[in-house]
């Protein structure tokens, strides 16, 4: 697996109408490919070094792996109330931004042409309102607010697959809210709630600030290695299945 490479997306988001500056670090598999790409919506608390392990999971996964910094124009205490108002609405630059990212994939001669969106927390938020898009091939959507209104997904939303955990205080009930909505819009998905886990229990180490941390834990926040372990497969195997090709 290569090395995390940062690269310069502010053309691309400038011109969709996104951010003046924006910062990717992508990440490729090991090999000459072609692979498919999968665009990574972070955490409300940034990239960070648990975000770019993510990012080199996926590429060991054999993807492509792209991590745009949403908070690049501004850092985090500019960027991360009209960022969460993005997730949370479906519209504002952030959307503008991961398009800029997709792009970025898809302009490299080693990209199949499939590409894929998966988000963590405020990510999460992102990735599901992505699927009604239809930019994505498939979705990954773990532990991400739900949008007040779940019929905004359309029938043509592409395969969703979603995990949460059954801990998490703020999320309680998203699974099935979740997978009653995209059954009853006949969306292909994969939704799952684990009883043991908290918000962010995808994360392999804790994050955030330090002083927050036993706070953190007190709320469910933070790994759970057993759920993780069976969430990742069930991501790796649903995005093997759907980005192998891209829709037609």
């Amino acid at each position: 697996m290569s090395a995390v490479e940062s690269v310069d997306l502010s053309s691309l988001s400038a011109k969709s109408g996104g951010s003046r500056k924006l910062e990717g670090h992508l990440v490729r598999p090991e090999g000459t490919g072609p692979w498919p790409g999968v665009v990574i919506a972070h955490e409300v608390l940034g990239v960070d070094d648990v975000m770019l392990r993510q990012a080199e999971r996926l590429a060991a996964a054999g993807y492509l792996a792209l991590l745009p910094d949403l908070f690049t124009e501004g850092g985090a205490r500019r960027c991360l109330i009209p960022t969460i108002r993005a997730a949370m609405s479906g519209t504002g630059r952030a959307y503008q931004d991961l398009e800029a990212a997709r792009s970025y994939l898809l302009s490299q001669s080693d990209c199949t042409g499939a590409v894929g969106i998966i988000g963590f927390c405020m990510g999460g938020a992102f990735a599901l309102l992505s699927a009604g898009r239809g930019n994505y091939d498939a979705v990954s959507a773990n532990y991400g607010l739900l949008p007040k209104d779940l019929d905004v997904l359309p029938a043509d939303a592409c395969p969703v697959v979603a995990s949460f955990g059954g801990k998490d205080r703020t999320l309680k009930g998203a699974a099935g809210r979740l997978s009653a909505a995209l059954e009853r819009h006949g969306v292909v998905h994969d939704v799952k709630e684990y009883p043991q886990a908290g918000h962010a229990f995808l994360n392999d180490a804790e994050a955030g600030p330090r002083p927050l941390r036993p706070l953190f834990r007190v709320m469910n926040i933070g790994p759970e290695p057993d759920a993780a372990a069976d969430a990742w497969q069930r991501i790796e195997t649903f995005f093997a299945t759907h980005l192998h090709t891209p829709r037609t």
